[in-house]
């Protein structure tokens, strides 16, 4: 199966998305500034539209076949993220806790960092215990954004 890629400016800067036949394999923020693609490729175009929806404030579920790369417990920590709705957050030890391993926190938080699904898979919705944001790979600015997006209020810590 051949790889395709494209990117999508978005209002949180450019995404590059990747994937093939088989499913989205990539969602990813890119740190430089990037023309969005001319041409999508048609095993892309419906993941460029429904985030386009998303963005919009039309979408607020996405129903795409995904393909991501990774171990047994990531991929069982990115479906739990699955399940986390719109405009909700859970805590990295609430994720824990559901795949039924309390002291599993660290790697939770992990797996949660090695998402190469951004947005669709939503780690923007994993929080601190104490309801800070951390731990964002596109930068905890965009996290924000996302949340806010949602509608769910967020308050960073003063200090």
């Amino acid at each position: 199966m051949e790889t395709q890629t494209c990117i999508l400016s978005t209002p949180i800067g450019a995404i590059e998305i990747t994937g093939t036949e088989a499913g989205i394999r990539a969602i990813s923020f890119l740190d430089d500034p990037a023309p969005a693609s001319e041409t999508i490729p048609p095993e892309l175009a419906d993941c460029v539209r429904q985030l386009e929806e998303y963005f919009a404030g039309t979408r607020t579920e996405f129903t795409l076949e995904l393909d991501p790369e990774g171990t047994p417990f990531e991929r069982r920590v990115w479906a739990h993220l699955l399940d986390i709705p719109y405009g909700q957050t859970r805590t990295y030890m609430q994720i824990a806790e559901a795949l039924g391993d309390p002291k599993a926190i660290r790697a939770v938080g992990r797996a949660n960092g090695r998402n190469p699904l951004a947005i669709v898979v939503p780690c923007h919705r994993v929080i601190g215990s104490n309801g800070d944001l951390v731990g964002y790979g596109g930068g905890l600015w965009r996290k924000e954004w996302l949340l806010a997006h949602e509608g769910r209020p967020v308050q960073q810590a003063l200090f």
